[in-house]
């Protein structure tokens, strides 16, 4: 036997080499079940992170949320790009700005929709019965100040589309 590895540690060490495959097809599953528009961001993120010196992509939990943020009793979805590593360019889905967050909603005739696509520091949402209110902590440059100064907008989701824009 190895000098200071006993056969406790080298059996733990080969059933989580053995377990990779199975997490790999866990995660290969839930995205399966997520709608076209979110599978097309986590493709594109790949290829992003691929171009970046042949970089891996990695999901962490939180990177994609389901929940009713309209009030229609439909699943909306929230992309939060911060929850992505990738293996050869830190940066490439956040920077001072804060990081590339993607809202979906899903509208009265069952499309899903993308409603905003931004860089976002921090984000709240309402708990309020109904649509909620998003607030959103923003580069400073949306409210007029320099980038390191707090900016915070609050956005009611609907179906409609929105975006911030600096003054």
């Amino acid at each position: 036997m190895m000098k200071g590895i006993s056969k406790m540690k080298l059996t733990a060490i080969a059933l989580v080499f053995a377990m990779l495959p199975l997490w790999e097809t866990a995660n290969a599953q839930s995205e399966i079940s997520y709608p076209s528009a979110i599978r097309d961001d986590l493709e594109n993120a790949r290829k992003e992170c691929a171009d970046a010196d042949d970089g891996k992509v990695t999901f962490e939990p939180g990177l994609v949320r389901k929940l009713d943020l309209t009030g229609n009793k439909r699943a909306d979805y929230i992309v939060n790009f911060e929850n992505l590593r990738c293996s050869t360019f830190e940066s490439v889905y956040c920077g001072t700005g804060g990081c590339t967050l993607n809202i979906y909603v899903t509208t009265r005739d069952g499309a899903l929709r993308r409603v905003f696509s931004g860089q976002v520091r921090t984000y709240g949402i309402s708990k309020a019965a109904g649509a909620k209110t998003m607030t959103f902590d923003l580069h400073g440059g949306f409210c007029g100040k320099a980038g390191a100064y707090a900016c915070q907008k609050k956005k009611l989701i609907t179906e409609q589309p929105f975006e911030f824009k600096e003054p």
